[in-house]
């Protein structure tokens, strides 16, 4: 099962490798990580998404584990950990999520006005032109995101590089 878990921790050296390694020590496999600075430069939020079965995924935690959450599980873990401030479960909730795609892309004259046309249909945004390749962006849920790279992927995707998921709760919570 997927899971995506947004974590406040505090912003400070090391914190991400901590992270991951308790990830690792689990056999837990990290899809993506990603970690900026908050509203508050002393604070960052994290969003680990992550594939594991369903009892890993422990019930979502804020600030600390709840007494009747199984003493083993991710989420519960990650909660006691002394730089986390606050842990949600964002699997369990709605929530909003981009993800920022870059792509170099083989560029022909003879497929160009169909490369193009399937750009404008995601709304993805030219950031580069050679003789041969064209550079674009695209931001979006990572559904949007793969159904472009399977549109692009028979023009040939020369590079690429993806951003990792970020995510925010929905709604006034």
């Amino acid at each position: 099962m997927k899971h995506t878990i947004s974590a406040l921790v505090a912003n400070r050296s090391g914190v991400l490798a901590e992270m991951a390694e308790e990830f690792k020590s689990r056999g837990l496999n990290i899809r993506s990580i990603s970690s900026g600075e908050t509203e508050n430069p002393k604070v960052s939020r994290m969003v680990i998404c992550f594939d594991g079965p369903e009892p890993e995924a422990d019930a979502a935690c804020e600030c600390a584990p709840e007494p009747t959450l199984p003493p083993d599980g991710i989420i519960a873990t990650v909660a006691r950990m002394d730089f986390v401030i606050q842990v949600d479960d964002l699997s369990r909730r709605e929530f909003v999520d981009r993800e920022l795609v870059l792509m170099k892309v083989r560029r022909e004259n003879e497929s160009l006005s169909q490369l193009m046309q399937i750009l404008e249909v995601f709304r993805a945004g030219v950031v580069g032109l050679g003789e041969k390749s064209i550079t674009v962006e695209l931001s979006g849920d990572s559904e949007r995101v793969e159904g472009l790279i399977r549109m692009l992927s028979p023009f040939g995707i020369l590079s690429m590089a993806r951003t990792g998921k970020i995510a925010l709760k929905r709604g006034d919570e």
